[in-house]
């Protein structure tokens, strides 16, 4: 028996109405962080306070280093003479007056010191607290003089995005499948007559049980953290195309 393939393409137009949501929000930093000392010591430096502007990797504050600083310089001291006693053997080993054993001998102690001397760096870059992100530091928790601990941390400063934020939107449930990306997002803050838009960019993967809302985020700019405000979601009204493909 033959047989017959037939592909019907069946094109299917749902046209959606444009619809206008009503969603509270609050606003956020797009960043923000608790910024803490991962290593023990007394505050030596505070390069910033409260509503200081910075950039990524700009010193906050450093802590006493003087022992590290010494101990730093006495390895390289050590790195010195490993170099020199390592390159004599070298040549004493090319001319054949000693064997393969003790030039490694000397070669060990030569790349041992070099790899202390990054751990002693890397435990120095311990006492320096840098800004993780361009920002500005909204809180300050500590003094010259304060001893802080590595293994019971203590939040040095908080910082956030200077300028960037994120409205966390909420509204009712049974418009979960109305929302889109892109969709756009009229918005007051309470107190403020002036109007807002934005666009959603991200939306929730789950409703929240307790209050059986769904949330979404919107794009701001230089609102305050903490302030809240209420708007309207124009749902885009796009349109689904389907394509059903038969085999027989």
């Amino acid at each position: 028996m033959k047989k017959a393939l037939a592909f019907t393409l069946v094109l299917c137009l749902t046209n959606v109405q444009a619809k206008e949501i009503y969603a509270t929000f609050t606003v956020h930093a797009k960043q923000k962080a608790n910024l803490a000392f991962n290593y023990s010591g007394i505050v030596k430096e505070l390069s910033v306070d409260i509503m200081s502007v910075v950039k990524k990797n700009d010193i906050l504050a450093t802590l006493v280093s003087d022992d590290l600083v010494a101990t730093n310089d006495a390895s390289k001291v050590t790195l010195k003479y490993a170099t020199l006693d390592y390159e004599r053997h070298q040549d004493l080993y090319k001319n054949k007056l000693i064997d393969k054993a003790l030039l490694d001998k000397y070669a060990m102690a030569y790349e041992a010191i070099k790899a202390h001397i990054q751990i002693e760096k890397a435990v120095y870059a311990k006492t320096i607290l840098r800004a993780p992100f361009d920002g500005v530091i909204t809180k300050r928790m500590i003094e010259l003089g304060d001893v802080v601990s590595g293994q019971m941390l203590k939040t040095a400063f908080n910082i956030q995005s200077q300028h960037a934020r994120i409205l966390v939107v909420e509204l009712d449930q049974k418009y979960s499948s109305d929302i889109n990306i892109g969709d756009v997002f009229i918005y007051k803050v309470d107190g403020d007559d002036t109007q807002y838009e934005g666009k959603i960019y991200r939306i929730y993967p789950e409703a929240n049980s307790d209050n059986r809302k769904i949330a979404l985020q919107v794009i701001a700019k230089d609102l305050k953290v903490g302030l809240f405000g209420e708007g309207k979601i124009i749902t885009s009204g796009n349109s689904n195309n389907s394509i059903t493909e038969n085999q027989e």
